[in-house]
């Protein structure tokens, strides 16, 4: 009896492994080991011998769709357009072939974007939508986090800690960032109800910006 024909639907999201690359799609379920051999590089060995290479670049929360673009001209110049995010906004681009692995990291630093994050090392830091877009923040996000890691990026590019590090910040007790997750948290409150300017407030459109 021939099998029936596969319905096809738009809900839901497409079946992950049609976005896999062939070496993962080779070797799923099927990997031996991995390594580190530097930082911000892993190293996933197959039961076939395939290596499959990992290099892990630390991003912004937030990024622009030109530089959405030039992350994926990496992709494509380097990985065969096989990138992936991290739940903790790294960015991991994987390659086949090791001999890509220092032009890309590179053109990475040209970029301004940091390799690391791996093994014992402190991984990018995780928040929320803060003043950006969030109606009930009580601090702002981005900016905390990118003047945290200015101080801690030296962490980031170095395996020199006891064991991973997971600092993650959130703008109010919501938590949406899942910080009670992580090693080190950071935590806005609400002390005072803020003030409303009610002359102000029904000519602008954008809330969370007059309330910072």
């Amino acid at each position: 009896m021939a099998e029936p024909a596969k319905r096809k639907t738009d809900i839901g999201p497409p079946h992950y492994e049609q976005f896999l690359p062939p070496v993962v799609k080779a070797n799923y379920g099927k990997w031996r080991y991995h390594e580190i051999p530097r930082p911000g590089v892993l190293v996933h060995v197959g039961e076939s011998g395939d290596r499959l290479y990992t290099v892990r670049a630390g991003s912004p929360r937030l990024l622009s769709v030109q530089t959405i673009r030039d992350i994926c001209d990496l992709a494509d110049r380097y990985c065969d357009g096989y990138l992936r995010f991290t739940s903790r906004h790294n960015i991991e681009f994987l390659l086949t072939d090791p001999a890509k692995i220092d032009p890309l990291i590179a053109d990475l630093a040209a970029m301004g974007f940091p390799v690391g994050g791996i093994g014992n090392s402190l991984s990018n830091i995780v928040h929320t939508q803060g003043w950006i877009h969030c109606h009930s923040a009580a601090t702002d996000a981005s900016g905390i986090v990118k003047a945290l890691m200015d101080e801690l990026i030296d962490h980031f590019t170095a395996m020199e800690l006891p064991g991973k590090l997971r600092v993650a910040l959130a703008c109010c007790v919501n938590m949406c960032g899942a910080v009670h997750c992580s090693d080190i948290a950071i935590l806005g409150i609400h002390r005072r109800p803020p003030k409303v300017n009610t002359e102000r407030l029904p000519k602008v459109c954008e809330v969370p910006t007059v309330v910072a």
